[in-house]
């Protein structure tokens, strides 16, 4: 009986000791990130600070594969058919990794629990802004009064697509302003910013990366960040908890994951390596001027957060009705 126990403990050691194994000397060829989005949008330019940092400590490429479409559904659905071997990881955010699960009745994965958390990187307030030649306000109330004042649905905002960020959050203004606006999907956060520059789109709430090069030029005008407390860069700009919308809080993140199956191992060595290049002052400082803050977190923070936002974003889409078919 002893000697069956220790061949049974044997047994069961083995696998995990080959993924160890397997772990320390991965990786062994070029590893691919994908990113469900567009080339030039916050989460492809937070991944794009960490990626070369990678290369370094690990010894191998890291290449940044944009895959954008359905509020990043492509790119997730791509990643989640990827071999756990360590060659494909997935770039998750609020919209792929939490929204998705909200308004897509027939996704082949469950959010929650097919993929391996690794690391929450960036996370940041979105902001509120207008273009000022179609709304000349200085506060969300008179913004609201300004949209009051004009038939329902006869302004419209932009998002970066059906079921991004951007759309949600504009959603939970409407539904807790009173008012109503048309939904104007585009291929992206570029186009986006053009919409509401060029006053097509003359309203939009987006990920603070996304749309502060066009704050600092002048071309649209910051009202509200969408955290709770005013955001350190920007102390002179209310939130919208603040500005009549208590509670409302929608905030941006990125963060890393592993198909479905990675082994543990693998996620664990690049846990260390995240934190260690979110501490370094150049990556920092420049997350900070692009209007984020480096978490880089390990990976029980990360599935927390996944969890949180998916019922977040479930209680938003049913109060608001809001469905992809």
């Amino acid at each position: 009986m002893p000697q069956r126990r220790t061949l049974l403990a044997a047994a069961l050691a083995a696998p995990f000791a080959a993924r160890t194994a397997q772990a320390q000397t991965w990786p062994t060829r070029p590893v691919r990130i994908v990113e469900p989005g567009a080339p030039g949008g916050g989460n492809d330019t937070t991944i794009r600070l960490f990626a070369p940092y990678l290369d370094q400590a690990l010894g191998q490429p890291f290449v940044i594969d944009n895959r954008p479409g359905a509020g990043g559904r492509v790119g997730v659905e791509h990643a989640f058919r990827a071999a756990p071997d360590g060659s494909t990881l997935l770039l998750g955010n609020a919209g792929s990794n939490g929204i998705n699960a909200a308004i897509y009745p027939d996704l082949p994965y469950n959010l929650e629990t097919d993929f391996v958390p690794i690391s929450l990187l960036v996370t940041g307030p979105n902001v509120l802004v207008v273009n000022p030649r179609v709304f000349p306000v200085d506060s969300v109330a008179a913004l609201i009064a300004a949209i009051k004042a004009q038939p329902a649905g006869h302004f419209n905002y932009g998002s970066g697509g059906v079921g991004s960020s951007a759309h949600l959050s504009a959603e939970l203004f409407c539904m807790m302003a009173g008012v109503r606006m048309e939904h104007i999907p585009y291929r992206g956060a570029s186009q986006m910013g053009q919409g509401v520059i060029s006053g097509d789109t003359p309203f939009l709430i987006a990920n603070m990366v996304n749309i502060l090069p066009f704050v600092r030029r002048g071309d649209v005008k910051m009202l509200a960040v969408t955290s709770l407390e005013r955001w350190p860069d920007t102390p002179e700009v209310p939130t919208l908890h603040e500005s009549g919308l208590p509670g409302f809080e929608t905030i941006a993140c990125n963060a890393l994951f592993g198909p479905p199956g990675l082994p543990r191992p693998i996620a664990d060595r690049l846990v260390p390596e995240l934190q260690r290049i979110g501490r370094m002052p150049e990556v920092v400082d420049r997350v900070k001027l692009i209007g984020g803050q480096v978490i880089a977190s390990g990976p029980d923070v990360l599935a927390a957060r996944v969890r949180s936002d998916i019922a977040k974003w479930k209680d938003l889409a049913a109060r608001a009705n809001i469905r992809v078919t």
